[in-house]
């Protein structure tokens, strides 16, 4: 198989021109986040049947004829755990290239291991040991040093022999046509777009708030969302999530009370003081039927709890007969779901096939 290095415009036009008959290439991105709310793309590296390329976007005025070829319906995009790779190209275009085939997912349904890294995969299926020294390499570099180029190169050399093991298995499992579904879920645009307006309910604690300081904290949290992804900076270096609880918890209403918050750095408090006190002042305004719900457990009857105790004993022996942990099938709360007649995983893709419509015809038979 050989390798490429790509860092001309007229180099990247040939290669993907050549490309146009495939169906299927892997894909991979080599990215930096650590100071920044986007991730920044620093490398791509592309694997079809005898060929490698790593291509430098640092280097090429543009990437629009490998977009082109990403973008096209006819071919399908093969990615280990690509959700970070999906979303640098949903920033790119406004959409996340498609169709998708992860191999990550594929080997959680084939019980290879739920949530398994790239590196056990492929020791697992092909016996090849990969390299791990460059795992946190600083992609930004120029030039990239040979040796980071080959451990590049190396995430996608594998993923193809890896995608026509798995295909194979799960079309004759006839399982390959119930996964559709869920990759076509790992490109919906909502898993990428901003939405300041749910960020809170990604703030650790905030739990311990109760009525009106639920508003504030959707308010602050908005607000820390929208700054991030203007500025291009992690959440993190706009305010931190114990000062927002805090900020929520207290609720001040003068810079002198601003002060008395713990965890609210000083030069945050001198530049967005007024700000946040506007915002926390809005949202105690809000009336209480608009505050945020609480995102709390549903309640269950005896009967109810009793019944999803059977069904998750069920879901555990189609489990260990496919070989596959239980928990990637399904927890608790998926199967109340669907005891209440809700929305469920159960109810779709590979689960719903597995085990999810013969839990909704005992259910319907009960």
């Amino acid at each position: 198989m050989s390798d490429l290095h790509l860092v001309d415009q007229s180099a990247l036009a040939d290669f993907c021109a050549g490309l146009r008959a495939v169906d299927w290439l892997a894909l991979d991105t080599e990215f930096v986040r650590e100071q920044t709310f986007y991730p920044h793309l620093c490398l791509i590296q592309i694997a079809v049947p005898g060929q490698v390329a790593c291509i430098d976007p640092l280097a090429l005025p543009s990437l629009d004829p490998l977009l082109d070829l990403l973008y096209d319906p006819a071919v399908t995009k093969v990615l280990h755990a690509g959700h970070q790779d999906l979303e640098l190209f949903f920033h790119l275009r406004g959409a996340a290239p498609s169709p998708v085939f992860d191999t990550q997912l594929a080997a959680t349904v084939l019980g290879d291991g739920s949530q398994i890294g790239y590196a056990a995969l492929v020791h697992q299926a092909l016996g090849v040991d990969l390299a791990k020294a460059h795992t946190r390499a600083d992609w930004h570099r120029r030039p990239l040093p040979p040796e980071w180029l080959a451990y590049a190169a190396d995430d996608v050399r594998y993923l193809g022999d890896i995608y026509g093991r798995q295909s194979a298995t799960l079309r004759a499992r006839g399982w390959l046509d119930a996964l559709t579904e869920d990759f076509r879920a790992l490109v919906d645009p909502s898993r990428f777009r901003l939405q300041p307006e749910n960020a809170w309910q990604r703030v650790r604690e905030h739990q311990r708030l109760r009525g009106v300081q639920r508003a504030v904290l959707q308010a602050l949290a908005a607000w820390r969302e929208e700054q991030a992804s203007r500025h291009d900076r992690p959440r993190r270096w706009i305010l931190d999530d114990a000062a927002l609880v805090e900020l929520a918890r207290r609720l001040p209403e003068t810079p002198e009370q601003l002060r008395d918050v713990r965890g609210l750095p000083a030069g945050t408090r001198q530049r967005h003081g007024e700000t946040l006190l506007a915002r926390i002042a809005a949202a105690r305004a809000v009336p209480p039927e608009q505050w945020p719900a609480p995102l709390s457990r549903r309640r269950l009857s005896p009967a109810q709890q009793a019944q999803t105790d059977k069904l998750l004993d069920f879901i555990a022996v189609r489990a260990r007969e496919w070989g596959i942990e239980p928990g990637a099938i399904a927890g608790r709360r998926d199967v109340e779901a669907l005891l209440a007649g809700e929305d469920s995983a159960l109810r779709h893709g590979w689960r719903a096939v597995v085990v999810g419509r013969e839990l909704l015809a005992r259910l319907a038979g009960a």
